[in-house]
């Protein structure tokens, strides 16, 4: 889709600004923005260029025009006005269309009807706004009807027309004329539209022109040009309608980028029935299986597919329907997918028995489905396989490691009958949550930090806020193309579509199944990869990572792409065994603290704490600790056989290894008053003395780290000795390690010094002892800024650099994590003062310039020392592409986030 062009980047044409294109003139657009693809979509959207781009191929489109993004932004900046001759394109382009359609706008003899669609860059399904029928008025009614002879079908299209119209331009609530369809059709004793007749719907469209006059204050207007000038008009004000927004800011999309309004020409599959309408995808985007995946409707308009208010048919059985419309269909999506490289949503009409296409675009997918389809079509040859690394997100992998349900909670609810209905699997996944019957209360709840379960009789744009705070969405009607079904599917949450069986009271705040009713804020349990709906809450378990066959093969393709190393934080046994699993080349942070704090060892922590330093009782419960060290070490080491371990010495202030304070007065109050345990009250004042004096008045910058492990030297020689006896009897076992120590709070090179001599000296002692050498590593954390600034001389006593960014980043910034975000750092991330939370996402321009001084300056001391990330901002997609940058040798994050940093290590490889 390239070409050489003119190098003015501006849509102008013989000087003039271009505000429109017709579906005809995609090349001129093309040369308008110098032959990038990109900037077509940028110009056009998504939807706009897609259209064209199938035009200029000679698939069957109805004809029509795109007003540009750049008119969008225009609109906005000048107080919600059309920008001066964008009008006069609209009109001329109108024109070509009628010559085109042979058909005149208005024109009650031969009137031509418009859709109005909104269509961004980046694809928003369901998010701005549609106005179909647009040319309809009291006149080209009557001429329609004597034209066609078919009165039902004609005051079927008015009535929609005045229904999106009043709803969607003038803002009306829907429900007022929802709400009198359903009586007309409980007194005509029907359960769906299509069974009323003509006479039905014209006595529809004369009460909804009612309802629009009294909510709007003027009757519905009767002007085709002024129809299609609010419609512009209502497209450009929906890119910041609230809706739009959530999308946006949930999906990463930037809000500077406005909309472009498509204009087309209306196909009808309602005129008869050999009409019909319909959703489709080139892959299943649950699954990605290679299968044509949609549903269809005949006789009906394409918002009856996507609004789920009728219960739609499977593609697969057009193919029975109507074999001809169905081969033609099945070759003009094969050819799309071949053409753009990528599994593509249609929309299409059928008018008569003549198939037309509406549009296509880069469907939205599951995670699950966004691997498998970026894997096959890699192994296909129809992409490579960087690309396929490229393609699948983060995100993606994130929700492939989500929890789901436990099969044996799951037998033990079906088999107590608690399974309430089945479904469309529309969105996979497991969720439990409080069932929440509106969007608004499901995000107030969300944001309380409440799973909730959100359920509707069918989903519609304006819920998209209470949906993206939702844990699961369940709702009675619609199918797997519903925009309940897209929208949660694009956001990995998981979701029901058409459980029939709920009959859903909205006013009583219920829903009732059988004899079992549920009522809001009751707790029910979603899966969306089966379409089953339960009462009460079913146990959720981690998923089996060996069962991501495709993951696993995208995942070995990264490997063989990225640079970093990705190692894992990990403090036990299981822990290095998972992250082994998960793909972990060793571990950057094993935290022995962690070890300190298991129930049966914190009695003789405090114990030792309490014994005076260099004593024989210290000695004594050290002995004790070394033990439980020792097997912790030995279980570490051989799960990562053959793979580095960076073991961090004891880093907390002793004060968090103690009891309460405020809990102990407590105690020693009581006794006090009882009087009769004088043994067990001087226990515990003693303990309360203890406890007085280990007290600081900022435990984060005490005694900690290095700082203690130099005041109470035995602590550290102990974890040493502990490391060493655990690593020479491995390597007399033919286990083969790779012990390194880290050094923690460290901010002098004489503190790196002195315990690196603490650690050589102990260290060799032990080797000597057991006759068998280990090759290790000293190392210090670099999560002061005074560190980072001497790297130079640090460098000169450590075999590595890990850099803490936790604690770099509050003493870099001076704030205490736990105080900060429960204070102000949220709102200062919400007000814009902080574009993200420096605790989330690396801080590059502070934090990150205190790494890349220290990477810079410790290899100018020691140019082959290992550097690499501990915080956890190895694990966050943004920060990994910074030590990239930086030139670091490895991140490491937890276990369940190694999938995410293999995969985003790549993609920094293949962005550098």
């Amino acid at each position: 889709m390239s070409m050489t062009q003119p190098q003015d980047r501006t849509s102008k044409q013989n000087g003039k600004h271009r505000w429109v294109f017709r579906f005809d003139e995609v090349e001129l657009a093309e040369q308008t923005v110098g032959g990038d693809w990109e900037g077509v979509r940028a110009l056009l959207g998504g939807k706009g260029a897609n259209l064209g781009d199938m035009t200029r191929a000679g698939i069957p489109v109805p004809p029509g025009f795109t007003v540009t993004t750049e008119a969008c932004i225009a609109y906005s900046s000048k107080g919600q006005t059309f920008p001066a001759g964008m009008w006069d394109q609209v009109v001329d382009a109108l024109a070509h269309v009628e010559e085109a359609t042979g058909k005149k706008f208005g024109d009650p003899e031969n009137p031509l009807l418009v859709s109005v669609r909104s269509g961004a860059k980046f694809s928003m399904p369901g998010m701005m706004d549609t106005v179909l029928n647009l040319g309809l008025n009291d006149d080209v009614v009557e001429g329609l009807v004597a034209k066609t002879g078919d009165e039902r079908f004609v005051y079927d299209i008015y009535r929609r027309l005045v229904q999106m119209f009043g709803s969607v331009v003038m803002g009306i609530e829907d429900e007022a004329f929802e709400d009198y369809l359903t009586d007309i059709k409980r007194e005509r004793g029907v359960q769906s539209d299509t069974e009323l007749n003509g006479e039905d719907w014209k006595q529809v469209t004369g009460a909804f022109k009612r309802i629009y006059a009294k909510a709007v204050g003027a009757d519905f207007p009767q002007d085709p040009i002024r129809q299609l000038e609010l419609a512009v008009e209502a497209v450009f004000k929906s890119w910041n309608g609230r809706r739009a927004v959530d999308y946006r800011n949930a999906a990463g999309i930037p809000h500077d980028l406005g909309t472009a309004v498509n204009v087309q020409t209306m196909v009808f599959g309602n005129i008869d029935a050999q009409s019909g309408t319909g959703v489709a995808f080139t892959r299943n985007p649950s699954t990605g299986e290679n299968i044509l995946f949609g549903d269809y409707l005949m006789n009906a308009q394409g918002e009856d597919v996507v609004a789920g208010i009728r219960t739609p048919l499977p593609i697969s059985l057009l193919k029975q329907e109507m074999p001809a419309v169905y081969k033609e269909f099945d070759e003009i999506v094969y050819k799309l997918e071949h053409h753009y490289r990528d599994m593509q949503d249609v929309e299409f009409t059928i008018e008569s028995g003549k198939l037309w296409m509406l549009q296509t675009r880069s469907g939205k997918r599951t995670a699950s489905a966004a691997v498998r389809i970026a894997v096959e079509m890699a192994e296909e040859g129809l992409i490579t396989r960087e690309e396929a690394v490229s393609r699948v997100t983060p995100t993606h992998v994130l929700q492939l490691l989500h929890p789901q349900f436990d099969l044996e909670a799951v037998e033990s609810a079906e088999s107590t009958g608690r399974l309430l209905a089945q479904g469309v699997n529309a969105s996979p996944g497991a969720a439990v949550g409080i069932v929440a019957f509106d969007a608004d209360l499901a995000e107030k709840w969300g944001k309380a930090n409440r799973k909730v379960i959100m359920v509707r009789p069918e989903t519609k744009p304006d819920d998209v806020h209470g949906m993206l705070a939702s844990a699961g969405i369940l709702t009675s009607r619609g199918g797997a193309t519903s925009h309940a079904a897209v929208v949660a599917r694009q956001f990995g949450v998981p979701c029901v579509c058409g459980a029939g069986d709920l009959d859903i009271d909205l006013r009583g705040r219920k829903f009732r199944v059988g004899e079992t009713i549920i009522r809001e804020g009751d707790v029910i349990s979603i899966d969306g990869s089966l379409g089953k709906v339960y009462s009460g809450d079913i146990t959720l378990v981690e998923p089996d990572f060996q069962r991501e066959t495709f993951l696993i093969k995208l995942l070995e393709w990264a490997d063989s792409i990225r640079r970093l190393m990705v190692y894992a934080n990990a403090d036990y046994p299981n822990d290095a065994r998972r992250s082994r699993e998960y793909g972990a080349q060793g571990i950057g942070l094993c935290r022995t603290e962690h070890m300190f704090f298991e129930e049966e060892r914190i009695p003789i922590v405090q114990a030792m704490i309490l014994s005076e330093p260099n004593s024989e009782e210290e000695a004594k419960h050290l002995e004790r600790l070394k033990r439980f060290q020792y097997d912790d070490f030995y279980g570490i080491f051989k799960a990562m056989a053959g793979l580095p371990v960076i073991v961090r010495l004891l880093d907390p202030p002793l004060h968090e290894f103690m009891p309460d304070h405020e809990q102990l007065a407590m105690r020693a109050a009581g006794l006090r008053i009882l009087g009769d345990r004088p043994n067990e009250l001087e226990s515990v004042e003693k303990l309360m003395a203890a406890v007085n004096s280990l007290e600081e008045f900022n435990p984060m910058l005490g005694l900690r780290g290095s700082r203690l492990g130099i005041m109470r030297p035995a602590i550290s020689e102990m974890q040493v000795r502990a490391l060493f006896e655990a690593a020479c009897r491995l390597q007399q076992e033919g286990v083969v390690i790779h012990p390194e120590i880290m050094l923690a709070v460290t901010s002098h090179p004489n503190e790196v010094k002195l315990l690196r001599e603490l650690v050589d000296r102990v260290a060799e002692e032990i080797m000597t002892e057991m006759g068998v050498r280990v090759d290790y590593k000293v190392g210090t954390m670099i999560e002061l800024p005074r560190a980072a600034i001497m790297a130079h001389k640090m460098a000169e006593y450590s075999d590595f650099f890990s850099f803490g960014t936790n604690d770099l980043t509050q003493t870099t910034y001076g704030i205490s994590r736990d105080d900060a975000e429960g204070k102000f750092l949220l709102h200062y991330v919400e007000s814009g003062l902080l574009e993200e939370n420096p605790f989330q996402v690396l801080d590059e321009d502070g934090v990150g310039f205190l790494v890349e001084t220290a990477v810079e300056r410790g290899r100018k001391t020691r140019p082959d020392i290992e550097l690499g990330i501990c915080g956890e901002h190895g694990g966050d997609p943004q920060s990994i592409h910074f030590c990239h940058r930086a030139g670091l040798d490895y991140v490491s994050c937890s276990p369940f986030r190694v999938p995410v940093a293999r995969l985003v290590a790549a993609q920094a490889a293949l962005k550098s």
